[in-house]
């Protein structure tokens, strides 16, 4: 019997959900339109992990569950030090171009709406982050998480040496 712990399960739903993106998507078919959304989700334990997830169904709700689950399977590690990240990083990810710096205590989170959303699930206190191409959420957010997946594997190798 593989039964939860009530602390496990606790630690499960720990996390905090924001919507970032609901779009109302249409497919014709031979019937007729075939409505259904698409909802991008960002899940965090503002501890360090944090993942997104975009989910698709006929109905809003059903989408919502279905990007929550999937930003779930999909958690990454963000090391955070005195609550800011170790080192200044700049990403490209299609038309999307973010900087994220590392900011003082106190300074709080300057961030722009689709990234301060995946900063803060991961639970960074203090950031200076700049859009610079698209106004695209969605790319922003993707090109937010490549940019925290690329902070983390360059720290780890610094820890290393």
């Amino acid at each position: 019997m593989t039964d939860k712990t009530t602390e496990e399960q606790k630690k499960e739903n720990n996390f905090e959900e924001k919507i970032i993106q609901v779009n109302r998507v249409s497919k014709k078919t031979k019937g007729g339109n075939r409505i259904g959304f698409s909802v991008l989700m960002v899940v965090g334990d503002k501890r360090g992990k944090v993942g997104v997830g975009l989910g698709k169904a006929p109905d809003v709700s059903l989408a919502i569950k279905k990007g929550i689950s999937i930003a779930k399977k999909h958690l990454i590690e963000v090391p955070i030090i005195k609550g800011t990240i170790p080192f200044r990083i700049d990403i490209k990810s299609g038309a999307a171009k973010i900087l994220l710096k590392p900011a003082p205590p106190g300074s709080g989170v300057i961030a722009g709406g689709a990234v301060r959303s995946v900063v803060t699930a991961a639970g960074i206190e203090n950031i200076s982050s700049k859009v610079l191409g698209t106004k695209n959420q969605a790319s922003n957010v993707y090109a937010t998480i490549e940019a925290l997946i690329k902070l983390t594997q360059r720290y780890k190798r610094l820890k290393e040496n």
